[in-house]
């Protein structure tokens, strides 16, 4: 196949596939560069919004994705007596955003993705520089250890460290510290039902989601210096700052084991770049826009860049016009979210906690507002775009089993 019709795709991560997947389908000739020996991705769950599902709806994986995944929204928010300021529930944000927003473990989406894309498409364990970003009048080139590979196309989707990133726009700052860690774990936790939750603390979150798997997803954040570490164990850490809270978490916490918690520093993009491509190359997800997690929208904005990429392959500057501003206003938007829920002074959080549980007694829509423009985004494709969409129907009710307040 000419090489004009080639694309690569460095990194295999959930903006990545989705790319690929979308190119694939678009009839270009796709390999995924992975730097890791598997793509077993290195993460928990992920939360899915309805804007990337209508996305993931254009490459025929939409209702694959709703059916393995759980509805989110039954619960609310708390504080760390268990105080409710806020409740939710999934058929109210489903009607509010036009579809469910759903959880789900990273690997499963990962594993849906990669089974869309020919194997001989994936390669693992291939650490893959950029040679040349191309032009109109050459090729784009990759740099790996077996030699050099040119491509029409390339999509650098590796991550919040991107190396491409900096070889496009090395006169860009890159990222900077958030100010909080994280910590993630997916267990079991058998015997225990709760309904989903976020509770806010003093510069401290704890989010509990059931899984539809059986499973919970569980994570917290706290305000922490960069780098810093337990001086024992990640779980010992955690019992520490919320070993006191309300339940389920002191049940999460008994049941996780050491080896089960992640901690990672969270770093975002402050200053946003000045394109998403150069030459032949698009850069997507937290390479182009990495943003705090506080709206749970970095892996959606990646789906939503990969589709809107592969409507725009023979005009990248279109692909940056449609794409920056929108992921700059959702990275600053995550950032104020932070602010929000990361604050520390008493009397500021009396305040915030006054002012929420007032509007959700007033006014219970009202706390979707910081949703809308987010979450009822839609692609420039219609759904199903590349061909007859799967069986079902993906306005239909969610499955019994999908209620996060059932925990098995």
């Amino acid at each position: 196949m000419a090489q004009s019709s080639r694309a690569i795709v460095i990194g295999g991560g959930i903006g990545g596939l989705t790319a690929a997947v979308a190119l694939h389908r678009g009839g270009w000739d796709v390999t995924v560069l992975e730097r890791a020996p598997s793509l077993e991705p290195v993460g928990a769950g992920i939360s899915l919004a309805p804007n990337s599902l209508r996305a993931l709806d254009v490459i025929g994986l939409g209702d694959e994705i709703r059916d393995l995944a759980a509805w989110q929204g039954d619960g609310g928010l708390r504080t760390p007596p268990g105080r409710w300021l806020s409740r939710t529930d999934a058929d109210t944000v489903a009607e509010r955003f036009g579809g469910p927003l759903v959880l789900l473990h990273r690997a499963t989406l990962i594993n849906s993705l990669a089974s869309r894309l020919p194997s001989e498409a994936v390669r693992t364990g291939v650490a893959a520089t950029l040679a040349d970003p191309g032009d109109t009048d050459r090729p784009a080139r990759v740099a790996t250890a077996d030699g050099e590979l040119e491509a029409g196309l390339v999509v650098a989707a590796d991550g919040i460290r991107s190396a491409v990133r900096r070889a496009l726009f090395p006169g860009h700052p890159g990222t900077v510290y958030s100010g909080f860690t994280t910590w993630r774990v997916v267990i079991p936790v058998p015997g225990v039902e709760f309904a989903s939750h976020e509770t806010w603390g003093r510069g401290r979150i704890w989010g509990s989601h059931p899984l539809k798997d059986g499973r919970v997803y569980a994570y917290a954040a706290a305000l922490t210096p960069a780098g810093e570490r337990a001086p024992d164990d990640e779980k010992a850490e955690l019992l520490r700052r919320y070993g006191d809270w309300h339940d389920p978490i002191p049940a999460i916490l008994s049941a996780a084991r050491p080896e089960d918690v992640l901690r990672h520093d969270v770093h975002h993009i402050a200053e946003p770049l000045p394109a998403y491509h150069r030459g032949r190359v698009a850069l997507v997800g937290d390479a182009a826009h990495a943003m705090p997690p506080t709206l749970g929208q970095g892996g959606n904005q990646a789906i939503e860049d990969a589709v809107v990429l592969a409507g725009h392959t023979d005009d990248l500057a279109a692909y940056t016009a449609a794409r920056l501003p929108r992921t700059t206003a959702v990275a600053r938007q995550a950032v104020k979210v932070a602010r929000l829920n990361m604050m520390t002074g008493r009397a500021g959080i009396a305040v915030r906690n006054g002012v929420i549980a007032a509007l959700f007694k007033a006014a219970p829509q009202m706390l979707l507002k910081g949703f809308a423009g987010i979450a009822d985004w839609r692609p420039p494709q219609a759904p199903y775009a590349a061909g007859k969409a799967p069986a079902g129907n993906h306005q239909r009710r969610r499955p019994r089993e999908g209620r996060l307040h059932r925990t098995r």
